[in-house]
């Protein structure tokens, strides 16, 4: 209760800090302005006078400004409340004149200008205040015309920041399910390889289940995680294809040529999983001689480029193609416009090539950030 009310107090002051300051920066032209009507009357008064003369007007407008911007933040002009609302500022001018004429009245004594000299405080003096009504009234108004333009700014801001956390928010809940569809899609491939070794061969089946459980431990202890080191992630793969070659044996052959500097670089969690993957369906198990796949990773002008290439043969298997779909759909939710992309280079016919190209970011730095943006097609 004391921080909301200490937090309002200085709002508050802050209010009428700056709502003296912009009514001040009128006074020296006011001024001015009266000092060059003088002088062409041939009348001559002090310059620090005239500024007192007006200060004082300006002095109660100043002090008037804040309730007025607070009363256009509770009652502003809008379409459902519109003609009874502006009925009751124009009303309110009267208000503002009697207000404007009480505080000038209580700081300096009323200006005479015929002598320009302070006089007396009288009834008389009081009511010649409202001489320059037509002042007040215009002062009044720009202060409520400014009150509705802050008011205006204000809520278009808060609109933003609100639409911005909004799809903020729409992007990582879509990122989640992005990769809550990933990991049973892996873990279904997986099982189906399980299944065609338990009737031939029972204890190869049981150390694919280890394996198996070993990998999705890993695949949870990041599961939070949007991006991982790459170090990481090629562990994550080396298991995986340690998994297929206990199922492929000698029909596959693993080559890797990962460049020592971009194995702290980061990359989205589980990546590489389906471009491995995709590799061994189509290029490595639909051959009945084999086949190889090589992992590759290098730096090029700020970003970090990820080859998988494997040897095509035999007849390709159809598929989902949801990990492909997700790993492009993941890719522009997680680098925006930033360069990052997923190509496909099939032009020879005994080996096909993916390419993954993402921003170089090392670990420890800000991970990107997420932008909502369409899922991709799959391949």
């Amino acid at each position: 209760m004391e921080e909301a009310h200490s937090d309002r107090v200085a709002r508050i002051a802050r209010a009428y800090l700056w709502s003296f300051l912009a009514w001040a920066a009128f006074m020296p032209v006011l001024a001015g302005q009266d000092k060059v009507a003088l002088m062409a009357r041939g009348q001559h008064t002090a310059y620090w006078i005239l500024i007192l003369v007006n200060g004082g007007w300006l002095f109660a407008a100043a002090v008037l400004t804040p309730p007025i911007f607070a009363m256009v933040h509770r009652y502003p002009i809008t379409k459902t409340a519109g003609a009874s609302r502006i009925i009751g500022y124009i009303l309110g001018s009267a208000g503002y004149m009697v207000a404007a004429a009480c505080i000038r009245w209580l700081i300096l004594p009323p200006w005479h200008s015929p002598t320009q000299q302070f006089g007396h405080r009288t009834l008389q003096g009081f009511l010649n205040g409202f001489r320059i009504f037509a002042d007040l009234i215009w002062d009044y108004f720009v202060i409520v015309a400014a009150a509705h333009a802050y008011e205006y700014f204000s809520r278009a801001r808060k609109e933003a920041v609100e639409r911005a956390e909004l799809q903020q928010a729409l992007a990582a809940s879509e990122l989640e399910v992005l990769k809550s569809q990933l990991h049973p899609h892996f873990l279904f491939n997986t099982l189906h390889s399980i299944h065609a070794l338990v009737d031939t061969d029972q204890e190869r089946a049981k150390a694919m289940i280890l394996k198996v459980s070993n990998l999705l431990r890993t695949a949870l202890e990041h599961g939070n995680a949007d991006v991982v080191a790459l170090d990481e992630e090629l562990k994550f793969i080396e298991d995986y294809l340690s998994l297929e070659k206990m199922r492929l044996e000698e029909r596959l052959d693993l080559r890797w040529r990962v460049e020592p500097n971009t194995r702290e670089l980061l990359v989205p969690q589980l990546i590489l999983q389906p471009l491995v993957e995709n590799s061994i369906l189509h290029g490595v198990a639909c051959c009945r001689t084999g086949g190889w796949i090589e992992v590759a990773s290098c730096r090029n002008n700020g970003t970090l480029r990820i080859q998988i290439r494997n040897s095509v043969g035999g007849v390709r298997h159809g598929g989902m193609g949801l990990g492909l779909a997700n790993t492009r759909a993941r890719l522009k939710h997680l680098y925006g416009e930033q360069v990052a992309s997923l190509s496909f280079d099939l032009s020879s016919e005994s080996v096909a090539t993916a390419l993954l190209v993402i921003p170089e970011i090392a670990s420890g730095a800000k991970a990107p950030p997420l932008v909502p943006a369409g899922a991709g097609n799959s391949e």
